[in-house]
């Protein structure tokens, strides 16, 4: 695996971490787990809502939400491995 594949496939990695960060806290929010009034809380669902936004609003446009659930991460999710598996070892570096 060359360098630029490597960063390609970190990176993918590091945003589908951050896709199961921000899917587990809007969960946790939801069923009042966590409240978002908490500074460190607050901070974390902002920034990853800020970082995965742009990414699944497309998703949520296309895909209708099933009954109130939010399957727009789990699409990502699978879209993630696709590239991952198919597309970086494609990449000539």
């Amino acid at each position: 695996m060359g360098p630029v594949q490597w960063l390609t496939f970190n990176v993918l990695n590091l945003f589908f971490s951050v896709v199961i960060i921000n899917a587990i806290l809007s969960w946790l929010v939801a069923f009042d787990v966590v409240n978002t009034r908490n500074k460190l809380v607050g901070t974390i669902a902002d920034v990853s809502d800020r970082i995965t936004s742009p990414v699944l609003n497309p998703i949520r446009k296309v895909v209708p939400s099933m009954g109130g659930v939010d399957i727009s991460p789990i699409i990502l999710w699978l879209i993630i491995g696709f590239l991952q598996r198919f597309f970086v070892p494609l990449i000539p570096f």
